[in-house]
């Protein structure tokens, strides 16, 4: 059976980033790693700090739609109902190894 996940992520500002996967691990190792050019990687938006999961993918759309159509402080309220410290949810899922920078490249 698949999973699919809706997530929330922050970077230092506290900007918001709402998306929806398949597979959040794979999807938070391409976040932390910049694998691509989007939005979060020009505002390095890589701390996992809410996400739910659903067997439904038209369910999942629908709540990240949903999501998104809400003011700020809102999703601030979804987010500090079960993470009231903002920690990176995702800190641990990965060797700390992989996730350093390459010699001579900017963080």
């Amino acid at each position: 059976m698949k999973h699919y996940y809706v997530y929330i992520l922050t970077n230092h500002s506290r900007t918001l980033y709402i998306g929806v996967t398949n597979n959040l691990e794979r999807r938070m190792y391409e976040h932390k790693l910049k694998l691509m050019k989007s939005f979060t990687e020009k505002y390095q938006i890589n701390q996992l700090v809410y996400f739910e999961e659903t067997e439904s993918v038209q369910d999942a759309i629908a709540r990240e739609k949903q999501i998104k159509g809400w003011l700020r402080r809102k999703k601030i309220q979804l987010i500090e109902s079960v993470n009231p410290e903002w920690d990176d949810l995702s800190e641990s899922w990965f060797d700390s190894v992989i996730l350093s920078p390459v010699r001579g490249e900017e963080s």
